[in-house]
């Protein structure tokens, strides 16, 4: 799938991004998702989001997938993350669904913030993207959103919800 002017705006992001499908595969990621993680974007593409959770955390994955199923959103979540070296972090999860032009559920966008760096300096970066990147969605809503295919919609959209829901939170919180 080419990308998208939309899932540009997370290319270099400082959040980590991944988008799943329906069944809980990875679809999609941003490079600051795999570096974090240790992995090639590659060795992480078609791959369960459970490869990346330690056990104790799966319960808890579930239940996230569970409520994602029931509301179309998941919010604060936290689970613990395992990188290819063996190392783990604290993470907080946010995800909101992804739907075709029918509503019938695509899968998720997700954002992860890696809690051990989550300092205010951090925080005022995170807000700075957040509202970038919907000042950008703003723009392509403007200029480009009527000339989009159905799957470049559904992603658009996917993407303006996920940032309205991040740019609602307080990061300040999380820390």
């Amino acid at each position: 799938m080419p990308q998208t002017e939309a899932r540009k705006t997370l290319k270099d992001a400082p959040v980590m991004w991944r988008r799943i499908n329906s069944i809980g595969i990875i679809l999609d990621c941003n490079s600051t998702y795999a570096a974090n993680l240790g992995y090639a974007k590659s060795e992480i593409l078609g791959r369960s989001i459970f490869e990346h959770v330690v056990k104790d955390s799966w319960e808890a994955m579930n239940e996230s997938l569970k409520s994602w199923f029931e509301t179309g959103k998941v919010t604060d979540r936290k689970i613990t993350f395992k990188r290819q070296d063996g190392s783990t972090f604290p993470g907080l999860l946010q995800a909101t669904s992804i739907y075709d032009e029918n509503n019938n559920l695509l899968g998720s966008n997700t954002v992860i913030f890696d809690l051990t760096q989550m300092n205010s300096e951090k925080i005022k970066e995170y807000e700075e993207f957040f509202k970038d990147a919907k000042n950008r969605l703003d723009e392509i809503k403007e200029k480009e959103y009527d000339q989009l295919d159905e799957n470049s919609k559904s992603e658009y959209d996917g993407l303006k919800k996920m940032f309205e829901m991040l740019l609602e939170g307080n990061l300040a919180e999380l820390k």
